[in-house]
């Protein structure tokens, strides 16, 4: 585990946290490694503190405060480093002091294999911030708690960054909780789904082909993260040997501009941004989401931005569930569910109902896809035909696609 203090003067602290192989269970004990990092800020941001201090936690000081976050009080934020995951929280204090241009900024933040777990240390964090901003280098609460959560980590790994966990409808209950638990208590997939209405899906499309995808927002970024974790979520497939073959999707969550080199050698992944100077990096992505607005640069991608009579009644039945759902927990009390099992679920069955399709058509005598096929599989037989055609490519999945291919209403 590795705690960081950042700062203009900006504190970081970071913890490295690792979960035993094979558990999902939020009760599940924890192997810890930790560094206690402090990252001071004059002219540039620097490590002030750190524990252990052999750690290589180069450019961590950039990655744990967004770009433009001097203009907010207080923010969270999750992010990559090398093969680890990171979540730290930011505050900003005014200050009478002209060394320290008027205002004091820290961040302490925790670093981890898996980003399922860092919510837990969420409440700690923000305490922790606001006791730096209050009594710099007061670092014995950050010591004490190094000393009860460390522990030796394995070997190196081989660097690689897994994709958001998958599910099958049989686990859902047991093993989503831990992973949703980032959302709490912001309830992000309902924030999300109102945030993008049907965009989402346009943005389910994208992500289940395994494209690029590149959200920009200003800060604050906290939620921003939360919505580089639900578009992920929108490509989960839980039948046995679909996707293998497939770059994984990868939540990079936060990135700066020192993660372009390690975003072009990515072939899938969601993350988000507050640099605008990313837009014009077209090499970097496939799809830019601004806000609300979403959009490529890649021609062949172009018809998928529209939204067709398929899409909109998929979005009908989504948020005809939700509403069954809330009237059930309100007038009926009933909190055997909520909303992000229903999100979840939706676009996993959907996703399973599509490749399950594919896969019998694919194994039958006449591996012919037929209108009748793709109406099954929720989908538009003329509208989305191009999308059907890089689907079948990108898996790998050998059919022979016969629907004209005429032009949307």
């Amino acid at each position: 585990m590795k705690m960081i203090i950042k700062g203009k003067y900006i504190l970081s602290h970071y913890i490295l946290i690792e979960q035993p192989r094979g558990t999902c269970s939020s009760s599940s004990i924890i192997t810890k490694y930790e560094t206690l990092m402090s990252i001071f800020k004059s002219h540039r941001n620097m490590v002030e503190w750190c524990l252990p201090q052999d750690v290589n936690l180069d450019g961590v000081e950039f990655k744990s405060m967004a770009s433009g976050s001097h203009r907010i009080t207080s923010d969270f934020i999750y992010f990559r480093k090398g093969c680890y995951f990171g979540l730290a929280c930011f505050a900003n204090m005014p200050v009478e002091s002209e060394l320290e241009r008027g205002a004091r900024m820290k961040s302490v933040g925790i670093l981890s294999p898996s980003y399922t777990l860092l919510y837990r240390y969420m409440h700690f964090l923000e305490n922790q911030v606001r006791h730096q901003l209050q009594c710099p280098g007061q670092y014995s609460p950050l010591e004490a708690f190094y000393e009860d959560k460390k522990a030796v980590l394995p070997p190196t790994g081989n660097g690689l960054v897994n994709a958001c966990p998958t599910w099958s409808v049989t686990t859902i209950n047991r093993c989503m909780h831990p992973e949703m638990k980032i959302t709490h208590p912001a309830g992000c997939m309902s924030q999300f789904i109102q945030f993008f209405g049907e965009q989402i899906m346009v943005l389910w499309k994208f992500a289940l082909l395994r494209k690029r995808l590149l959200i920009f927002s200003p800060p604050p970024v906290g939620v921003v993260c939360y919505r580089v974790y639900c578009c992920c979520c929108l490509a989960n497939i839980s039948l046995p040997g679909i996707g293998v073959s497939v770059p994984e999707l990868r939540p990079f969550f936060y990135i700066n501009i020192a993660d372009i080199t390690a975003l072009e050698t990515e072939l899938s992944y969601v993350a988000c941004t507050t640099e605008k100077i990313f837009e014009e990096k077209k090499e970097l992505y496939d799809v830019y989401i601004d806000n609300q607005i979403v959009k490529t640069h890649r021609s062949h991608l172009q018809p998928l931005l529209r939204l067709n009579a398929a899409d909109k009644e998929k979005y009908r039945k989504l948020t005809e569930q939700r509403q069954l759902l809330l009237y059930s927990q309100e007038v009926e009390e009933d909190c055997t569910a909520n909303e992000e099992d229903l999100f979840i679920l939706f676009f996993m069955e959907m996703n399973n109902r599509i490749f399950q399709t594919l896969s019998e058509v694919a194994g039958s005598n006449d591996p012919t896809l037929t209108a009748e096929h793709v109406r099954a599989m929720g989908l538009d037989p003329q509208c989305d035909r191009s999308f059907l055609v890089d689907l079948l490519e990108v898996y790998g999945i050998d059919v022979t696609l016969v629907i004209d291919n005429l032009c949307c209403p």
